[in-house]
């Protein structure tokens, strides 16, 4: 079973030509709603890849709640622990560009009311063995008492350090997992995609923690305590790759929580992360097992 603590949204996107500079105005062409939010795409992804989910989070009491849970409910992911609050459902803005890259503004709404006693309801009853998946979308004060109590209780926590706040190195170190892309983990370190492997490996050693960078087209590479590896991303033409790093976490999750190795669990989620990119939206782009295990058959 995973537990995922974290954010629900309901993206609003549009289609432009290019990215606008700050103060500009590009014109654009299609606009969608797609169930959204790290936490609830995580979380998707994880069942998607097989896995029994359960969702800690909360929604709103507007017309956007329905929609932002309804890929969540159609696939299985247990939604008896999402909260409904007067308020709205948290939005995340997106511009979609034609060569697949995006800018997003996320407004928290419903996901600003997370809190510590969130954590205590996500973790009550887990212990060794289970696995945590957390984000950085809901109050730190929630992610900081989760990761505190997973540790007690030797639970597998894994932090995905999007979005990066000012707090995200210290909470950071509490985890037993970290996923950064290469722009997060530079902030987390410092140091450039020159470094990066060095980095790495200094980070593993001094928290004893497994880190992980994502790279886009170029795959992913891990560093723990004992050593080091890298793993491919396919190669596509990307659509959207709103929802690839999230998508990531989730099926390296899943792997993990069903008994691969850190190798062939990353493998998966990088086969994952690819296919998602080819689809618009972030959770309808989610690939799903056998769609993954397909492609990696054919590798």
């Amino acid at each position: 079973m995973i537990t995922v603590l974290g954010s629900t949204n309901l993206d609003l996107i549009g289609t432009v030509s290019r990215i606008p500079k700050p103060g500009e105005t590009v014109p654009g062409d299609q606009f969608s709603m797609a169930a959204g939010g790290k936490g609830a795409n995580q979380a998707l992804a994880a069942r998607r890849a097989g896995a029994e989910v359960r969702m800690v989070a909360a929604a709103g009491s507007d017309s956007f709640a329905d929609e932002a849970l309804k890929l969540l409910r159609a696939d299985g992911v247990d939604l008896s622990n999402v909260r409904i609050v007067d308020g709205p459902t948290g939005i995340a803005m997106i511009f979609v560009d034609t060569a697949g890259e995006n800018v997003i503004a996320i407004l928290p709404g419903a996901n600003g009311t997370m809190a510590a006693a969130d954590a205590d309801a996500a973790l009550a009853g887990l212990g060794i063995g289970s696995v945590l998946m957390l984000q950085q979308e809901i109050p730190q004060a929630a992610t900081e008492r989760a990761l505190d109590l997973a540790k007690a209780q030797g639970v597998v926590s894994i932090l995905n350090t999007a979005p990066f706040l000012p707090t995200t190195k210290a909470v950071a170190e509490r985890a037993s997992i970290v996923i950064a892309n290469e722009t997060e983990f530079q902030l987390l370190t410092g140091a450039g995609l020159d470094r990066l492997d060095a980095a790495m490996a200094d980070w593993a050693k001094a928290h004893n923690q497994t880190v992980i960078v994502t790279l886009g087209g170029d795959g992913a590479r891990a560093a723990t305590p004992e050593g080091s590896f890298a793993v491919p991303a396919l190669k596509v033409d990307p659509v959207d790759t709103v929802g690839a790093g999230d998508t990531f976490c989730g099926y390296l999750a899943a792997g993990l929580d069903r008994g691969l190795g850190l190798e062939e669990a990353m493998r998966s989620a990088a086969v994952a992360a690819s296919l998602a990119c080819l689809k618009p939206g972030a959770q309808p782009a989610i690939p799903f097992a056998d769609e993954v295990e397909r492609v990696r058959g054919g590798a």
